[in-house]
């Protein structure tokens, strides 16, 4: 295996100017640079990425925390930051918390002991003061899809109750007027903005609130379906039913199926979130 020395010798240079090129660390002339770069072309030399982090104070990777990887929105918003990462030069680590904020510390401290850059963390809940302290410490750390608004750092987010707004405000356009809503968990800013979007919609259109339709899940299929069932059985029923994501709508079908009714025909179904399979999909064995 080839070391810096021979690269040094191959190129007639000092092990420092090859220290420099491979690191970036100081001015190289483009020659010295181009013959560094063929000498280790020729003898197939690899940097030693834990000597190099050393230099750098950078180990070029990036950690990403998601609540859970099996939905499709995540699963999109991984693929983008794994993209642009590998354009930049960095590698992604995936950690997913399970919807769990224990779960979510153990992922954040695991990222941090192992030098990761930064985190780009969709969080499972509140703040805890672990991840405060990084955030006071100067650790780059980017909210992603959830707000955290007792922590200061930066956040990339969705207009959630806006979004919701014209969602219920579409089926109310439409003609309905027992519309139910299916949310995810109460800690999550999501939940909590696009429940406002739900209220504002019917209030402005002088639907009176009925907490009966407003059903809580977990944002996963199983909890649509759960979710679904209980709101379907509401006397007099919705016609209506809006659903905070889409694995929950995955959920709010097949309880519509249950209960012996389709959709439209029977029951308006608006969902949150984009879905990249066939609807047909969900009810596949």
């Amino acid at each position: 295996m080839a070391t810096v020395h021979d690269v040094a010798r191959r190129a007639g240079v000092s092990t420092s100017t090859v220290s420099h090129v491979v690191n970036e660390t100081r001015f190289v002339s483009d020659d010295l640079r181009q013959r560094v770069l063929q000498a280790m072309r020729e003898l197939d030399y690899t940097p030693n990425a834990a000597a190099r982090m050393l230099t750098l104070k950078r180990s070029h990777m990036l950690g990403l925390i998601v609540s859970d990887i099996r939905n499709p929105f995540f699963a999109s918003v991984a693929r983008g930051v794994e993209d642009v990462a590998q354009e930049n030069g960095y590698t992604v680590v995936l950690c997913n918390s399970d919807e769990n904020a224990d779960r979510e510390a153990a992922c954040l401290n695991a990222l941090e002991t192992r030098a990761i850059d930064g985190v780009l963390l969709a969080s499972a809940g509140a703040a805890d003061e672990h991840l405060a302290r990084l955030v006071r410490a100067g650790y780059p750390i980017v909210l992603v899809d959830r707000d955290l608004p007792e922590l200061d750092a930066p956040a990339v987010l969705l207009d959630n109750e806006g979004a919701a707004y014209g969602a219920v405000s579409h089926l109310i356009s439409a003609g309905h007027r027992r519309i139910a809503m299916l949310t995810g968990r109460a800690s999550i800013s999501t939940t909590t903005e696009r429940i406002a979007g739900y209220r504002r919609a019917l209030l402005e259109a002088g639907i009176e609130l009925d907490d009966c339709l407003l059903e809580p899940g977990s944002s996963t299929a199983e909890g649509g379906f759960a979710a679904a069932n209980l709101v379907l059985d509401v006397e007099p029923p919705p016609s209506a039913i809006f659903s905070g994501n889409n694995l929950m709508s995955i959920g709010a079908l097949q309880a519509i199926a249950s209960h012996g009714l389709s959709v439209p025909e029977d029951v308006a179904l608006v969902g949150f979130d984009d879905f990249p399979y066939p609807w047909s999909d969900a009810f596949r064995p």
